[in-house]
């Protein structure tokens, strides 16, 4: 991570929610400072930014006018099945054993019907090597 392997271990697994959190509490701060309010406040991210993207969404709407999830990571049940997935079970979990935390962060299935979000685009592509577009496609 930019700072450092601790600052990178501090927010891995069952501490994933850590950067959920952070990046509230810099929402929380500007809207608190009137530097900016919820209508004019987005968020953008791709890949592992869009993991952050989609729990900003599921858990944290009310922050934000809208949010745009590119190539976006969703699906924390069964990232591990698609494309280079299997590889990042270091760093978030691995869903056959870690369902009880990884669920508290897949945006996938914290979503309702019935809840109001923000306005939301989600892009995909089938030439990430990485992020299956199902991620996407699944959520919209």
């Amino acid at each position: 991570g930019e700072f450092g392997p601790g600052w990178h271990r501090a927010a891995v697994r069952e501490k994933r929610q850590a950067a959920c959190d952070d990046l509230f509490a810099v929402c929380d701060h500007l809207i608190a400072h009137n530097i900016t309010s919820p209508p004019h406040l987005g968020m953008r991210g791709g890949s592992n930014g869009g993991l952050l993207a989609g729990n900003a969404l599921v858990q944290r709407s009310d922050l934000l006018g809208a949010v745009v999830g590119e190539v976006p990571l969703l699906d924390m049940k069964r990232f591990h099945k698609l494309l280079a997935g299997s590889s990042w079970v270091a760093e978030y979990g691995d869903p056959d054993k870690d369902w009880a935390f990884l669920q508290r962060y897949s945006p996938y299935h914290r979503i309702h019907k019935e809840r109001k979000y923000a306005p939301v685009l989600f892009t995909t592509s089938t030439r990430d090597d990485r992020v299956h577009p199902g991620h996407a496609r699944k959520m919209v």
